[in-house]
């Protein structure tokens, strides 16, 4: 196992129709990562966009799965597998309906909830035991279908609000690979 390298995962669907989507918050945050490093998700490989950087001394692989959500397990397998990443380094963010907009929740581990993509990566690495950090998108209103909602675009009313969140995210996943992820958690979970 490469104790040293680690993977972060965006989750979103590819493709300008659903760039700016509630659905794409992962994508979101390791856009403004890049932006924040100067990096770019170029390279074309494990079903997925990605970039190694050396990030805080550390070997990082920045990963966006090109798979649509519902396969995205397949994308982040693959990179785990050949660099030989302990799971307990990979750390995936997504957006989480249970959560209210502009709040973020980090966990060591846990359940999919209803979200494919992490029902996907669940079921392909056959463990829940690695870290996530879910962006809250909801509720939901009541008259419109979840999956019409969280494919939609983000409306212009939300997005600040949502552009603190993903900010808070990113902050996140410094925290995480500069320190630890307990650090993180007591700084950010909630906020």
């Amino acid at each position: 196992m490469n104790e040293d390298q680690y993977l972060i995962v965006g989750l979103g669907n590819p493709g300008s129709k659903y760039s700016r989507t509630w659905h794409n918050c992962g994508f979101m945050t390791l856009e403004i990562l890049s932006q924040r490093h100067h990096f770019n998700l170029r390279k074309i490989k494990f079903k997925g966009l990605y970039e190694q950087v050396n990030f805080f001394d550390k070997k990082v692989i920045f990963l966006e799965p090109q798979t649509y959500m519902n396969n995205s397990g397949e994308s982040v397998k693959a990179v785990l597998d050949y660099y030989k990443i302990p799971i307990q380094n990979c750390l995936v963010i997504y957006d989480d309906i249970d959560i209210e907009i502009g709040k973020i929740r980090i966990r060591q581990w846990g359940s999919a909830g209803t979200h494919n993509g992490m029902r996907s990566i669940i079921k392909y690495l056959n463990s829940d035991r690695f870290p996530r950090i879910r962006i809250g998108i909801g509720p939901h209103p009541p008259y419109m279908d979840m999956i019409d909602y969280v494919m939609q675009n983000i409306p212009q009313n939300k997005q600040e609000e949502l552009y603190e969140a993903l900010n808070k995210a990113a902050d996140a996943v410094e925290i995480f690979l500069k320190n630890d992820l307990d650090l993180a958690m007591n700084r950010l979970n909630g906020k």
